[in-house]
């Protein structure tokens, strides 16, 4: 075992002997996000799903901010988290590392994918830092680029949840009395039950799910 995969072993073995893990399960229409990516992709840069995805997480957290907290169960204490800092789960050849994007919810869709990109690179370049995968205050895993339907992630303790995103698929959906092809994304959220019940969970998720079926929503600069 390299140091990598000791330390990922450790932490991971740990958070899921420590957080009271529930993984609920949705689906989201991402077909006018798919078109909005596109034409945001022609006429600034290339970018993926992932930074909008990160963007409405952070958008998410500020309205539900349980699920940017952490519990301190010997002192029965939650502790709130007056900033958003948003981790990216990156597959390297080396193992899993989670750089960390600062104040995501003050960055714009732009912002976040020019610092995402600048993170991965780093980390497969071994230049990242220790305090680049520090501070973490929830997780975003996206295995959509490589397949799977839905997954459990591991919360990144002492985070509250995770969110996890799979692969997307053209699907029919009735709409109005007859069916559709619409692009569906399937996304898994893992979270501490010590922490947050089922229906906030569902509320959480749900939110999620619409703010992405609503693109337009999403300010480029200031939301």
């Amino acid at each position: 075992m390299n140091n990598i995969r000791k330390k990922t072993a450790e932490h991971l073995s740990f958070a899921s002997n420590t957080v009271a893990h529930v993984t609920q399960f949705d689906k989201t229409d991402i077909t006018e996000l798919e078109k909005w990516r596109t034409n945001i992709s022609q006429t600034h840069k290339k970018i993926s799903l992932t930074p909008f995805i990160i963007k409405v997480a952070a958008i998410a957290l500020k309205k539900y901010p349980q699920f940017n907290a952490s519990i301190d169960i010997q002192r029965q204490e939650i502790i709130f988290k007056d900033y958003v800092h948003i981790g990216v789960a990156t597959d390297t050849d080396r193992g899993l590392l989670v750089p960390v994007i600062k104040n995501a919810d003050k960055m714009s869709i732009l912002q976040i994918a020019d610092k995402l990109k600048e993170l991965v690179e780093k980390v497969r370049m071994r230049q990242i830092t220790i305090e680049e995968m520090q501070g973490g205050s929830f997780t975003v895993s996206n295995l959509g680029g490589i397949g799977g339907t839905y997954f459990t992630p591991i919360v990144n303790w002492p985070e509250a949840a995770i969110l996890g995103v799979s692969k997307s698929a053209i699907e029919p959906v009735f709409i109005d009395g007859q069916w559709m092809p619409r692009r569906m994304l399937n996304l898994s959220l893992s979270y501490d039950h010590r922490l947050i019940d089922g229906a906030d969970a569902a509320r959480f998720l749900s939110w999620i799910c619409e703010a992405i079926q609503q693109p337009f929503l999403l300010e480029l600069n200031n939301t």
